[in-house]
């Protein structure tokens, strides 16, 4: 569930999601060839969900919305300005903001604790790029964060 949430942001689609995954998978639970654990093809499952989600017009349609809605509510108290730009600075919000081929990367090594060669083999990519990502994301959240916070990001070899 967190998986997915990290992906789509929003507790109710990946609710729905998590379902779509647990029923697909008790459709073909047969299919399952044991290659790997089953909470890696779980995951993977919910990853190709989430791509799919993200790709779709629905989720087009609702960045819109809230985008429109985030210019007219410009117009807030400061009170109320400071207390969103309090809330910006939290290192999830920031890593939630990357790239999704960053996000994941991140999200997969650090909060689900995959190794690199775990996360090469859920995303279809070398082991290479996986490295090149997570280096590429902790510098985007280096240049976002400060980084005398988070100690996690000082002097971190991959």
């Amino acid at each position: 569930m967190r998986l997915i949430y990290l992906y789509v942001k929003d507790w109710s689609i990946a609710e729905d999601i998590l379902q779509e995954v647990f029923f697909t998978y008790y459709q073909k639970a047969n299919q399952f060839e044991h290659r790997s654990s089953l909470k890696t093809y779980l995951s993977k499952m919910a990853i190709n969900r989430c791509h799919d989600y993200l790709r779709s017009w629905k989720n087009k349609r609702i960045i819109f919305t809230e985008t429109v809605g985030n210019l007219l509510l410009n117009s807030k108290s400061i009170e109320e300005s400071y207390e969103l730009e309090s809330d910006i600075f939290n290192l999830t919000r920031y890593v939630l903001d990357l790239p999704i081929k960053y996000r994941e990367a991140i999200l997969l090594y650090y909060y689900h604790e995959f190794t690199i060669n775990e996360i090469s083999k859920l995303l279809n990519c070398p082991e290479s790029t996986v490295k090149t990502r997570l280096h590429r994301a902790k510098s985007l959240l280096r240049n976002s964060v400060d980084t005398s916070e988070w100690e996690g990001f000082q002097d971190e070899q991959i």
